[in-house]
């Protein structure tokens, strides 16, 4: 199984966030995730910017095939492949990672993805690479099962589900160290660039609207708009 998260702009006057609330693009979305074996995908926004979400069971797919009807609202990213419009985040931090489709498997239907964004100074993103591999493979588990963050140039997308779902591992870290810091909250304070004019308790981390959730269970494909 192959966890994917992408980063998208919109070109400036289209509305792509928009064609995804449609129950059309819902329907075709569906019927493409099934025949690509694609699983739980969720759709954030915040401004023009979109965040995608997806599991692969199979060969990863790109956002691209997955989601060609916006592709012409979206931005193209230089670098890689000519003409993509999605941009992959790197995942550098997950509390829990898949080993079988079988442990991937939600026990329930009522969890909901969520997503946050967060601004990383650009000098101390070594940092906090260091402190999140210390975190994960001194304690995997420790957090939501489904719970991972990823960076692209200085963007950190956060993803989740709630509520959250905490299970045992079935398998160790790669570290038998114990230097996390207990004081997490303040150390990673000073990473981050704070958002202006943010509500309370979202000065480090925004929180993200969701425009559109794919998903499966138990081999039968449903969807819900946001």
């Amino acid at each position: 199984m192959k966890r994917c998260l992408y980063r998208a702009e919109e070109l400036e006057g289209e509305k792509a966030a928009a064609l995804f609330r449609s129950l059309e693009v819902s329907d075709s979305l569906i019927d493409v995730m099934e025949h690509l074996r694609v699983v739980h995908l969720s759709l954030f926004a915040c401004g023009s910017q979109l965040f995608l979400y997806y599991e692969c069971l199979g060969t990863p797919v790109l956002p691209e095939v997955l989601l060609p009807e916006v592709s012409e609202q979206l931005a193209v990213w230089p670098g890689g492949e000519k003409g993509r419009h999605w941009v992959p985040m790197i995942d550098i931090f997950h509390y829990q990672e898949p080993v079988s489709a079988q442990h991937w498997e939600r026990r329930s239907k009522e969890g909901k993805p969520y997503g946050r964004l967060a601004r990383l100074k650009p000098e101390e993103a070594a940092s906090y690479i260091y402190y999140h591999f210390q975190y994960q493979e001194e304690r995997p588990g420790d957090g939501d099962k489904y719970g991972m963050i990823g960076l692209h140039e200085n963007m950190l997308f956060f993803y989740a589900e709630q509520p959250a779902t905490r299970e045992p591992v079935p398998y160790e870290g790669k570290l038998k160290t114990r230097l996390r810091p207990d004081n997490w909250a303040e150390v990673m304070e000073p990473h981050f660039i704070k958002w202006e004019g943010a509500s309370a308790g979202q000065e480090l981390w925004r929180e993200l609207e969701i425009v559109l959730e794919a998903r499966v269970y138990a081999g039968k494909w449903g969807t819900r708009d946001a």
